[in-house]
């Protein structure tokens, strides 16, 4: 065969891997992105609560409640389906998420099942004044951090 043809050959059978490559690349870009928008909508809406709850925005039970709704409704998404593998912030610049994920997903599942069971109830516990916040920010916030400590690369 002479070489022009099994180099055109050989440039057209690596086609289909290069495109599939390409295609993961773009899969962890896109988890990553959505994993930013996740992570962007929750904390709107807890820095909604906070800032009721430390006063610096007027307390209104409807804003409250619809906060702590929109919170209830995001850990109802499977949060951990966005962390795909390659994904980590040993793999990818704009990835602030630690190797330590893929090492124990059961554990990190499990703190992802603690952020869902912290936001039960919540949309009825801000109703009722400005200081039924904080129990319900106290909890959920100790199941954010406590994922971020392990999960999360500091800033």
């Amino acid at each position: 065969m002479p070489a022009i043809k099994a180099l055109a050959l050989a440039a057209a059978l690596s086609l289909p891997a290069l495109a599939l490559a390409q295609s993961a690349e773009e899969a962890a870009e896109d988890a990553v992105e959505a994993r930013h928008g996740y992570m962007t909508m929750l904390g709107i809406n807890m820095g909604q609560l906070a800032g009721m709850a430390k006063g610096e925005i007027a307390y209104d039970e409807a804003g409250a409640s619809r906060a702590a709704a929109n919170i209830v409704a995001l850990t109802q998404y499977d949060g951990p389906a966005l962390f795909v593998e390659g994904t980590s912030s040993a793999d990818m610049d704009d990835s602030d998420a630690l190797p330590a994920i893929w090492e124990n997903p059961d554990d990190f599942g499990a703190k992802f099942a603690a952020l869902t069971e912290a936001a039960a109830g919540s949309p009825e516990a801000v109703a009722g004044g400005q200081e039924s916040i904080g129990p319900v920010l106290q909890k959920l916030g100790g199941a954010c951090k406590a994922c971020h400590d392990d999960y999360r690369q500091a800033d």
